[in-house]
């Protein structure tokens, strides 16, 4: 429990915070589940990723995921599209 009043401000931001993230977080996830799902149903996979991007780089900018770990997510899934156009 917050002892002084700047502490429960801070406690209820935190809070307010914390549900933004797990919504954008959700939206990412989301936004890639829809890309791998539409390889496995060889589906407009290309469609899907050109989607995904943008979501991904939202939570980079808005600092929720390290770049590292967006371009690697972007580059699997580019992969992955890629390797499905070839065949």
């Amino acid at each position: 429990m917050a002892n002084t009043k700047s502490a429960e401000k801070a406690a209820k931001q935190a809070e307010k915070h914390r549900e933004r993230n797990v919504a954008l977080r959700s939206r990412m996830r989301t936004a890639m589940r829809k890309v791998t799902d539409a390889i496995a149903d060889k589906g407009d996979a290309t469609a899907a990723y050109l989607a995904a991007v943008p979501a991904i780089d939202t939570m980079v900018n808005k600092g929720l995921v390290h770049r590292n770990k967006a371009a690697r997510h972007k580059s699997r899934l580019a992969a992955k599209v890629k390797a499905l156009a070839k065949a």
